[in-house]
């Protein structure tokens, strides 16, 4: 597996998706019973579900900026690690490392798995 520069511009706009808080665009690069969990977080499955569940966690920020460090792509796995710095409502930024797990069927994120530590952005 090596990293994919169309992966990773597709990731890009993934996350700028998400720094935008823009969960319809978020919820267009996954498939329809696609699974999503954040950090400890039980999963959601299903894009009415996952919608949800994005909408409650951009409800305790005031944003977000991601830093994409680097791909790793197979066929039906992707895998990423960066930094996402958050804004809180009072203004403070919080940066922490990520890693992400992509699943995919036919290309398209069908298991989406977060691993972060978003403790210290609630202390």
């Amino acid at each position: 597996m090596t990293g994919d520069n169309a992966w990773h511009d597709r990731l890009s706009r993934l996350f700028a998706a998400i720094d935008a808080k823009d969960t319809e665009r978020f919820l267009g690069f996954l498939t329809n019973e696609a699974s999503f969990r954040f950090g400890s977080a039980p999963a959601v499955n299903g894009r009415g579900a996952i919608r949800a569940a994005v909408d409650r966690f951009f409800a305790t920020i005031a944003g977000s900026r991601h830093v994409l460090e680097r791909t790793v792509a197979g066929d039906d796995v992707m895998v990423c690690e960066g930094e996402v710095t958050y804004t809180r409502h009072d203004g403070t930024e919080v940066s922490l490392p990520f890693a992400n797990v992509f699943e995919l069927e036919g290309g398209i994120i069908s298991a989406y798995k977060i691993y972060v530590d978003a403790g210290p952005l609630y202390n």
